[in-house]
């Protein structure tokens, strides 16, 4: 018997024809103060700049392994049928989408979205973008009312206790002594159940304010304040920052000197980062030209830890848009791991955990293809209508990994997102 054809993936569907129009203001102030307490407000902000929107004139959902492929369709046609008037003309003005895509081929979650009004500021210039099926004035920028702070917090074990993953990176380094990898990512989640939903507004200005150097964002419940930019395009410049080898900070300056010196030193880190940093410039390789690697990081100092990190440069080869690359780089081996097959394969088989989009891009997109995507790291997940919340922290396994060492490392990982609870 002749077997059926296969049924093709359904269209994603397309919204009716957007107008968008940005216009100059005056500085609103902090950006974060602006949004209401809405679950459609997203938000990307970096020492102050950034973008902040509400409101929802387009969205895709969209999972699968050419989830990326299929979001940057989509975003094309949109942009393709849509009427722009910018007025102000630097990246983040007139129309963008916010995204944020799950970790896993499998996972759930990802998404692009629209927001009927973007808020930005870069460089000493602010502008607003209103977004529908008309032109539309733009709204008065005032702050909003105060968030309102989380109370009756309780942080509970995740899905794997702290034994139980040590374990599992135990099983992990055996995996990459006995010469079946080199280097794998694991992560961990710790659950923080609430009295009352949450108020995303009060975690989001607290890790802006600690954080200033990450990326504060979020997109359909999904927030934190990552330090890693998976890949910037600015008018043909690629920008990659990439992060591995981690050591936790004593307050002590003195004393964190002198633990950066030993992390730029230390053979186990070095050799993590050297996996990471290979599989950026490898991805990005067939899309540019021109690419700047230096020969050795440097160290990344911030409020929590220390990073080794490694800025990649590179001038486009192309017409790819940021999307494109992103589905290049991901997943780099800074959040799998090298080489990325049997990697994502261990995850799968040993981590016991569902990621969801933790590790994921999560980021931005302008019309003519440029934006500004980082992973998902230092994030949590809203659940059961924000009165649960799932906070993430991985780490990069590789055959002088300690189980004991990689749990310290996690949770000074996990020390943004809750103290931001707190």
């Amino acid at each position: 018997m002749t077997s059926p054809p296969p049924v093709a993936a359904a269209a994603s569907p397309l919204p009716s024809p957007l107008v968008a129009r940005t216009v100059e203001v005056d500085d609103p102030g902090p950006l974060l103060a602006l949004l209401h307490r809405d679950t459609d407000a997203v938000a990307w902000v970096h020492h102050g700049d950034g973008l902040v929107g509400w409101g929802r004139a387009a969205s895709l959902s969209v999972d699968g392994p050419d989830r990326f492929d299929r979001a940057h369709r989509w975003w094309r046609e949109v942009t393709r049928h849509s009427v722009t008037r910018d007025e102000v003309h630097v990246p983040g003005s007139g129309l963008v989408a916010f995204g944020s895509f799950a970790f896993a081929d499998d996972g759930r979650g990802s998404s692009l979205v629209v927001p009927e009004v973007v808020v930005g500021r870069r460089d000493g210039r602010s502008w607003v973008t209103v977004v529908g099926t008309s032109i539309s004035s733009p709204p008065s920028l005032t702050p909003t009312d105060p968030p309102q702070h989380p109370h009756g917090v309780e942080l509970v074990d995740g899905s794997v206790d702290s034994d139980a993953w040590q374990d599992v990176v135990a099983e992990a380094v055996r995996r990459i002594s006995a010469g079946q990898l080199d280097k794998v990512v694991l992560a961990r989640d710790l659950v923080a159940e609430l009295d009352t939903p949450l108020d995303v507004r009060s975690p989001l200005r607290r890790l802006a304010r600690d954080y200033p150097g990450c990326w504060t964002f979020h997109v359909d419940g999904f927030f934190g304040s990552t330090p890693e930019m998976l890949v910037r395009l600015e008018r043909g410049l690629v920008t990659s920052r990439v992060l591995a080898g981690t050591i936790r900070r004593t307050g002590d300056d003195t004393r964190d000197l002198a633990l950066a010196a030993s992390l730029a030193r230390s053979s186990k880190d070095l050799e993590e980062h050297e996996y990471a940093v290979r599989s950026v410039a490898d991805a990005l390789d067939p899309h540019c030209s021109s690419m700047n690697v230096p020969e050795a990081p440097f160290v990344l100092h911030l409020p929590n830890v220390m990073h080794l990190a490694t800025d990649v440069t590179a001038v486009l080869r192309g017409d790819a848009s940021a999307l494109n690359l992103v589905a290049a780089l991901h997943p780099s081996a800074a959040v799998g791991g090298t080489p990325t097959d049997a990697a994502v394969a261990l995850i799968a088989e040993i981590e016991g955990l569902d990621r969801g989009r933790y590790a994921g891009p999560v980021g931005w997109i302008g019309a003519e293809g440029d934006g500004e995507w980082g992973i998902g790291l230092r994030s949590a997940q809203l659940e059961d209508e924000g009165r649960r919340v799932r906070l993430f922290a991985g780490c990069g396994i590789v055959a002088d990994s300690v189980p004991a060492d990689e749990l310290a490392e996690s949770q000074a990982k996990l020390v943004p997102v809750r103290d931001a609870l707190a």
